[in-house]
């Protein structure tokens, strides 16, 4: 599934500068974040633990939760996300199964992938 191409015309976008943050650790989790354009970079404290382009679900792991975001992620490049308040996500879940399927596949790839880090250290 696409997700950049499903939620460009979402009516919610914000524009991130390079450089800026979309989040950072600690902030709410109001919104599951889709990257349309650009190159961003998810932070855990001072360490970079993934790069992601156009496409990239972000966000989903505090909003389904309801507890603040674990991680920060910071524009690389000049980004446009989507945001994808709970509402709407629960109504694209119940419309789309599809798309649940591929949250839950994003969300276990990237708890196998903190495990991993985990186990490295």
């Amino acid at each position: 599934m696409l997700f950049a191409d499903l939620f460009r015309h979402e009516a919610d976008q914000r524009r991130i500068p390079a450089g800026q943050f979309l989040f950072r650790t600690g902030d709410p989790g109001d919104a599951l974040y889709v990257l349309l354009d650009g190159h961003a970079r998810v932070l855990v404290g001072e360490r970079a633990v993934e790069e992601v382009e156009a496409g990239a679900i972000l966000g989903e792991m505090s909003l389904v939760e309801h507890v603040p975001h674990s991680a920060s992620v910071l524009a690389v490049s000049d980004c446009t996300f989507a945001a994808i308040d709970e509402k709407r996500f629960h109504r694209l879940i119940a419309q789309t199964p599809h798309f649940a399927t591929e949250v839950m596949r994003i969300m276990a790839h990237r708890l196998r992938a903190t495990n991993q880090l985990l186990s490295q250290e």
